[in-house]
């Protein structure tokens, strides 16, 4: 007689078989025959850091002129020094600008060059390679004006600003004045 007709006409004998295999293999499986392996990593910290600049000059004036004639010329330099500890993106604006004339407007007169001294940071060496940063009038110079890539925390430029009276300036202009605002900003 085969093993499935003896386990057919004894179903408590086959029950039993069954019963023993499955606890046998419920035995192995949960003998803990498993390995198992875990590692972290702690402490992970996350801090902003700072976008902070100084300016040589400031609250004060970079340049300032009176009696002035046509032709008349000044100049003066200002640092701006990245303090803080993040890469930023350096502009310089035109702030505030106030004319005594208002019909014929100086800032219209004043020629302004403002120059970038370079990496020694010290304006009118013989080998200086001065970056132009701007030139034209006063009344003309605009907003976000790109000081170049990125300044990496530390980064100081010196610049230049020369301000000239336009010699071709008719007497409309005299007895008149102009104050400028000038605005360093920065962005990371």
């Amino acid at each position: 007689m085969s093993r499935f007709k003896i386990l057919a006409a004894n179903p408590r004998r086959s029950l039993a078989a069954l019963a023993t295999v499955l606890i046998a293999v419920g035995i192995t499986g949960a003998s803990g025959a498993n390995f198992n392996a875990q590692t972290a990593n702690a402490g992970n910290t996350f801090a902003s850091g700072a976008l902070d600049m100084t300016n040589t000059d400031a609250p004060g004036a970079i340049l300032g002129l009176t009696g002035m004639k046509p032709g008349d010329s000044t100049s003066g330099e200002v640092g701006i020094k990245n303090t803080g500890t993040v890469a930023g993106t350096f502009t310089l604006s035109k702030g505030t600008l106030t004319n005594t004339n208002a019909t014929h407007k100086m800032s219209t007169q004043i020629n302004l060059v403002v120059k970038d001294c370079g990496v020694d940071k010290i304006c009118d060496n013989v080998d200086d390679v001065a970056i132009p940063v701007y030139s034209g009038t006063l009344e003309a110079m605009g907003a976000n004006i790109s000081l170049g890539s990125a300044w990496a925390g530390g980064a100081e430029h010196v610049y230049k600003f020369t301000a000239t009276f336009n010699a071709a300036a008719d007497d409309n202009y005299e007895n008149s004045g102009t104050t400028a605002q000038f605005v360093w900003n920065a962005t990371s």
